[in-house]
């Protein structure tokens, strides 16, 4: 009730005092500072239990520590999820897209906080999973919530929840022009000045929150400028990075669907954790999000991969650095598949990122060693970070400017742009969407696009026709045109005593032959029909819409539960869309 008189009135001041444009400005500033709040947070707590593991492993011989600490974290995650948090959370990016998609960017509260606590557990005790989607989701209910709060349009929350997942981004990695590209080219879609300016000011205020509050760089980096000899292997790894994004899409999103699937999830958690436990006893460098081995191979520390090894001792060989190097990029993205298949939750965009690192330390390091040409190591891994990132997300705008902010590596532009257009257009037509579009066609039936977003942004419930005029199957045509005297109606249901719909009249199909004397005496069922299809109460506008398209009629019965419950029109979808529009154009006008 309190919060009720709170939005009211802070609703009045806003109509009185401010215009839409500058309210919505405010509304991003103070989403930017509880996103920076939130990576702030979300960083410290993982920090806190990397720490406690790896006190825990180094008292332990030859780290075993590391079979079992991935599976108590995955197990904690899914305790917590299935008990606490009562399978409410909305775990993934593709899960945001749904809500902008179908839910009219509306998403649930409790989403505020069990991300930072679910991937705290997860990323902490070792499962190889990054933190971005977490931050990412939850900026994204930061903005939601807020905009439901204050009952603003579908688009108005949009717009906020792309301002808190840009904020979140933006405060993980110091990047504010990386933390806006990523909103507008994976969770928008377009880029437009209107959405810009929000995103950009939420964006920038998490930056200073973080610098603020929590110092610390992701990365450090002085890197040289490029040699044009360098040129042809940019190119090579341009091509590499774009077969390893199709190999990350297919293969991690594969086991991110699910491992163990016969299993319950507790026995899955385990099974998966410590058989993530087992890989990370070989390959330690894959422990957590593995930014640590990252940031040291890149300011040229490649002596750090010997470290915690089992066979350690071996990697002097370069023939074995090489192969060791190699299997850790393909290996980065299965530990990652298995955390989040296993009931981990965290994300493939730190993965994407450590096997783009370890990618380009491949292919400068093997070519380092044929003595033709030395390469700058730090540059190529700079730049095989982008590649990949570009690749999966099919994302080069983010992953051009996110590695040049993080890396200071503007001097490297243009092998950036080379390498990330070359390995996006390898990627793109593998498939012509990145890995959480894939998936959500495949299963949700949801279209990327701004038409299909706004037909989803439309619920079928305000535009379902309930007032219909049943008939009765045994009923003749002499009664049914006293029914018919009375209404302007066009289509009838014929129903069941269970309410299921058994057929249709349609008017426009009988209409030269209903007043026959030869079929005054006969009975509906004579007349009906079976309708061409059913529209489910649940389907998205958009799957209805191109049902209407595809069978080109103009009034569908409408199911729930199996019972009929009214009609939906096509006239009905195209005026509503045409409302939809203009206030979304509306909205849009308050920044041009």
């Amino acid at each position: 009730m309190m919060l009720k008189t709170l939005s009211y009135k802070i609703g009045r001041w806003r109509l009185k005092r401010n215009s839409q444009r500058n309210f919505l400005i405010y509304c991003s500033v103070f989403v930017g500072f509880v996103g920076g709040l939130a990576a702030i947070a979300l960083k410290f707590l993982v920090h806190l239990m990397e720490e406690l593991s790896r006190n825990i492993s180094s008292h332990l011989y030859y780290h075993i520590a590391y079979v079992f600490l991935p599976a108590l974290g995955i197990l904690l995650t899914v305790a917590y999820q299935h008990i606490i948090n009562r399978d409410k959370i909305e775990k993934g990016i593709g899960n945001i897209l749904i809500n902008i998609k179908k839910n009219r960017s509306n998403i649930k509260a409790n989403n505020l906080y069990s991300h930072l606590i679910t991937s705290s557990l997860t990323v902490g005790f070792g499962g190889s999973s990054g933190l971005e989607a977490p931050i990412v989701c939850t900026g994204a209910a930061i903005g939601s919530n807020l905009g439901k709060f204050f009952k603003l349009t579908p688009y108005e929350k949009t717009v906020l929840l792309a301002a808190g997942a840009s904020a979140g981004i933006a405060a993980v990695f110091n990047s504010p022009i990386a933390g806006v590209l990523f909103s507008l080219e994976i969770l928008i879609g377009e880029i437009t000045i209107p959405t810009f300016i929000p995103l950009l000011i939420a964006s920038a205020t998490g930056v200073v929150v973080s610098k603020a509050l929590y110092s610390g760089q992701l990365f450090h980096l002085v890197t040289e400028g490029w040699v044009m000899a360098a040129l042809p292997f940019y190119v090579v790894l341009g091509l590499c990075s774009g077969w390893m994004a199709i190999y990350i899409a297919k293969v991690g999103g594969k086991l991110e669907s699910g491992i163990f699937k016969k299993q319950n999830r507790y026995v899955r958690a385990i099974s998966g954790g410590v058989l993530l436990g087992l890989i990370i006893v070989v390959f330690p460098q894959l422990f957590g999000e593995g930014y640590h081995y990252l940031t040291a191979i890149l300011n040229g520390n490649i002596h750090v991969l010997k470290e915690e090894v089992l066979f350690g001792n071996l990697l002097d060989e370069p023939l074995i650095m090489l192969l060791f190097i190699a299997a850790l990029v393909f290996m980065k993205i299965i530990a990652a598949g298995i955390t989040i298949g296993s009931g981990g939750n965290g994300g493939t965009f730190a993965p994407t990122m450590f096997t783009g690192a370890f990618l380009g330390l491949l292919v400068a390091y093997g070519v380092n060693q044929t003595g033709l040409i030395h390469l700058n190591t730090s540059n190529f891994i700079a730049v095989g970070m982008a590649g990949a990132l570009a690749g999966v997300l099919h994302a080069p705008l983010t992953a051009i400017f996110l590695i040049a902010e993080i890396t200071g590596g503007y001097v490297l532009f243009i092998p950036l742009m080379i390498v990330s257009a070359i390995s996006y257009i390898i990627s793109r037509y593998s498939s012509p969407h990145n890995m959480y579009w894939s998936h959500l066609i495949h299963h949700n039936n949801i279209q990327p696009g701004q038409d299909y977003g706004m037909l989803n942004s439309i619920s079928l419930d305000s535009i379902i026709n309930r007032k219909y005029t049943a008939v009765d199957k045994s009923m003749t045509v002499t009664d049914f045109y006293k029914v018919l005297a009375k209404t302007d109606a066009n289509i009838f249901p014929v129903l069941k005593d269970d309410g299921s719909l058994e057929g249709v009249v349609l008017i426009d199909d009988i209409r030269r032959r209903l007043f026959n004397k030869e079929i005054a005496d006969s009975l509906i069922t004579d007349i009906m029909i079976e309708p061409p299809t059913v529209i489910d109460y649940e389907q998205p506008a958009s799957s209805v819409m191109d049902t209407f398209d595809a069978i080109d009629v103009w009034q569908l019965p409408v199911i729930k539960d199996n019972r009929f419950i009214g009609f939906i029109s096509k006239s009905a979808l195209l005026s509503k869309y045409r409302s939809v529009l203009i206030e979304q154009h509306k909205a849009s006008d308050l920044f041009a």
